[in-house]
């Protein structure tokens, strides 16, 4: 009798410590799927993989490049027209590889140079997030089909040699841990250079990490010129902050893609992880440096638009159209209405971005912290290209601002290219 109680007694602990050791698992691997869910935001993978209306991850988003238009697949588990039969080796190649199971080449609108920085640890939880905390969609988006010879895939091997590393993330050497952590999240997750990097002739980005002058110093997307994230001399490190995590600051709003980085990335990022980014950015120093403002230019404009006589066309549209919300010192709303003295978008090179904006207006996104939605209306419908061009030109040139003037023709060209959105 006493040898069968304590034949029960180990059975009966064994079993115990069997459902403990379940649970821990099962603990061990919810923490790894939200840790993976977290990483996906600063991947940014909802943005490209998901179009609104159809299920998450499910693909089917066209991205215009200069290769042609490209539509992202879906990266659901579902193990016909997902991802679900990936092993976690195989889903490892594609992500920072580039490499499809069937050894099929992906185009870099996928930012695998940038992914192939991402950490063992972080591949495996972004894995068991995909596997198991995604729902399967059988949604089937359309194939991308590109002209010759771009349409060959077999010569992705070949710019990938040119054009990849498979180095690992490499911490730099006397900076901080939160600088390190911003410069992990630029460099690998966040491929913030695969838009703040200028191009090669390859269409590679020129640089894929700090140890280069030309990361991060400004490039050119679909006619938007990009601006330089080099120390951004003219942000402090909360501006940084505010702007990455509710898409407008004292100085700036978000407008083209940079809307839906905000409104998909980094509003969902930890406090932490925004500060180690702005830390990471005012490191890099500044490039190009900044530029002073001409306080009598500015305040020539002002007094010119307050007064309201003898304006030209570009002033007077300026005040029917714009005056409203940046006022006569072209200075805005604090958090609000961004700035135009001194913008970036305002004083590009190429004024394509802010043609865009003039014709279809501009929406801020709704995130945690700052739930209200503003918006800029459009004005396409109610000014024609010479009328645009004009009040462009003014905005570009009153204030501080000093860049060059806008042709009708320009703005029609931006105009056709709407058609096409």
């Amino acid at each position: 009798m006493k040898l069968l109680n304590l034949k029960t007694f180990f059975l009966a602990n064994a079993m115990l410590l069997g459902a403990v050791s379940v649970q821990a698992q099962a603990e061990d691997e919810a923490q790894l799927i939200k840790q993976g869910e977290y990483l996906s935001r600063l991947g940014d993978c909802m943005a490209c993989h998901s179009v609104a209306g159809k299920p998450a991850y499910s693909g089917g988003l066209a991205i215009d490049s200069n290769l042609g238009r490209i539509y992202s697949t879906n990266i659901t588990p579902d193990k016909e027209h997902g991802i679900g039969n990936y092993s976690e080796q195989q889903f490892n190649d594609a992500v920072r590889k580039g490499v499809l199971p069937d050894g099929t080449g992906l185009y870099p609108a996928m930012p695998y140079p940038d992914y192939a920085k991402i950490s063992d640890a972080d591949m495996h939880a972004l894995y068991t997030y995909f596997m198991k905390g995604v729902q399967p969609s059988a949604e089937q988006p359309p194939e991308t089909s590109l002209s010759f010879p771009f349409s060959q895939r077999w010569g992705m091997r070949f710019w990938n040699w040119a054009f990849t590393s498979d180095k690992a993330f490499k911490p730099i050497g006397g900076a901080s841990a939160e600088i390190n952590r911003g410069a992990y999240i630029v460099e690998s997750l966040g491929h913030c250079g695969s838009c703040h990097t200028p191009r090669g002739l390859g269409m590679n980005e020129k640089a894929l990490d700090s140890g280069d002058g030309d990361f991060l110093a400004g490039g050119n997307l679909n006619g938007w010129e990009v601006p330089s994230l080099r120390g951004l001399p003219r942000w402090n490190e909360k501006e940084i902050v505010d702007y990455l995590q509710t898409g407008r600051n004292d100085k700036a709003a978000v407008g083209g893609e940079m809307t839906s980085v905000v409104e998909h990335s980094s509003s969902h990022m930890t406090d932490a992880d925004l500060q180690a980014i702005a830390a990471y950015l005012k490191f890099l120093g500044g490039n190009p440096p900044l530029q002073v403002g001409d306080a009598n230019a500015a305040q020539a404009t002002e007094a010119k638009l307050t007064a309201a006589k003898n304006l030209s066309e570009g002033e007077r549209l300026y005040l029917d159209n714009c005056g409203a919300c940046h006022f006569v010192t072209g200075k805005g709303a604090p958090g609000i209405f961004p700035e135009l003295d001194q913008a970036t978008l305002v004083n590009a090179g190429d004024p394509t971005g802010l043609i865009h904006t003039i014709l279809v207006g501009a929406q801020q996104p709704s995130t945690e912290k700052a739930p209200s939605t503003l918006a800029m209306p459009g004005f396409g419908n109610r000014l024609n290209d010479d009328e645009v061009a004009k009040l462009a030109t003014f905005v570009r040139q009153g204030w501080s601002n000093k860049a060059p003037a806008v042709t009708k023709e320009q703005v029609a060209e931006v105009r056709k290219s709407l058609h096409h959105e």
